[in-house]
């Protein structure tokens, strides 16, 4: 197996982020093309793909804030966002159902964290359901609350990592 790459990504690789989105997320908590394209656009440096032998198998996306609210769904769109502030919310962290279970997810987080470290960001927070909370926690992520985030229709648990 090839060493994996990232990169930042271009306008044209987002029909594949939403293909891979679509895929491994249920019913509405996917993100729409237009709000993966308005993440590239308007924050390339937070948004991180991972490739794999020249295919995109799963990507990281975020925004910053000075003042985190999760639930805050107008963030989804960037409303609000601002790169310099110090505190990170990932809004996806996805890999390609046909890639799963291969070690991607902690390798883009790895990453990902080692780069907003280089950022002089000062936290990453993030939302996930029930299931994924053990996983996160191995990762270094503290568990905050239950979310009053009713995205999806679905339970969201808030978590964080300290930089």
């Amino acid at each position: 197996m090839s060493t994996p790459q990232f990169r930042t990504p271009t306008a044209a690789d987002a029909e594949r982020c939403y293909a891979i989105e679509i895929g491994a997320y249920e019913g509405d908590e996917a993100a729409t093309l237009d709000k993966i394209r308005t993440r590239i656009a308007q924050y390339p440096q937070g948004f991180l793909m991972l490739e794999q032998a020249g295919e995109i198998v799963g990507f990281i996306n975020s925004g910053c804030a000075h003042q985190v609210v999760m639930a805050d769904e107008a963030f989804k769109e960037l409303v609000g966002h601002d790169p310099l502030a110090p505190n990170v919310v990932i809004m996806s962290v996805v890999v390609d159902p046909a890639h799963q279970g291969k070690g991607y997810a902690r390798c883009l987080m790895d990453e990902f964290v080692r780069r907003m470290k280089t950022a002089g960001k000062q936290s990453i927070h993030l939302m996930c359901k029930q299931q994924h909370v053990p996983l996160y926690q191995k990762m270094g992520y503290q568990y905050v609350q239950p979310s009053p985030s009713a995205h999806g229709g679905m339970a969201w648990h808030e978590m964080v990592m300290v930089l």
